[in-house]
């Protein structure tokens, strides 16, 4: 019933993490694995998806900071996810894919976390309140990491942008 319910939000933090599909379905099972073993020690009077949403970000920042792996490209998972605008206007779906580059590759320049607050609020659409509780950090922290994510992913993204125009 836990596999149903949370398999695919974990799912896709672990790919925003993670940047391949793989290594997603990979950590995702690990996951679930340490949320077997640990499922002991959920306190009842907690929230449960904050306290998984926790235990899945631990387990992908202990995953990174241990390996550090090689981000696998996005391409083969985008091409077989293809949008109607993207089958219909090629030229559209190439900008589109290129943009989702250059935005995942900016993320994966930033600390884990600082990573994982930019993908729990910009990307999951979390609540500063709710990734305070998810990441035990004071609801000030959040916001400055949040702040602070967003102006290196727009500096990386504007620096990008100007290298690939020859605008430097």
């Amino acid at each position: 019933m836990l596999i149903d319910t949370y398999s695919k939000k974990i799912f896709n933090l672990a790919y925003r993490f993670a940047g391949s599909y793989e290594e997603a379905e990979d950590l995702t099972q690990e996951i679930f694995v340490k949320l077997h073993h640990s499922l002991f020690k959920f306190d009842v009077e907690k929230n449960f998806t904050a306290w998984l949403l926790t235990l899945s970000r631990n387990h992908l920042i202990d995953r990174y900071r241990k390996t550090k792996w090689e981000k696998t490209s996005r391409d083969s998972f985008d091409e077989h996810h293809l949008s109607a605008d993207e089958r219909f206007n090629p030229e559209e779906g190439i900008l589109q894919r290129e943009t989702k580059r250059m935005v995942w590759d900016g993320l994966k320049q930033l600390s884990p976390d600082t990573r994982m607050v930019i993908i729990l609020r910009d990307i999951q659409g979390k609540s500063y309140d709710e990734i305070a509780e998810v990441m035990d950090l004071p609801l000030g922290t959040v916001k400055s990491r949040v702040n602070r994510g967003r102006l290196q992913l727009a500096k990386t993204l504007k620096d990008k942008r100007e290298v690939l125009h020859g605008t430097l």
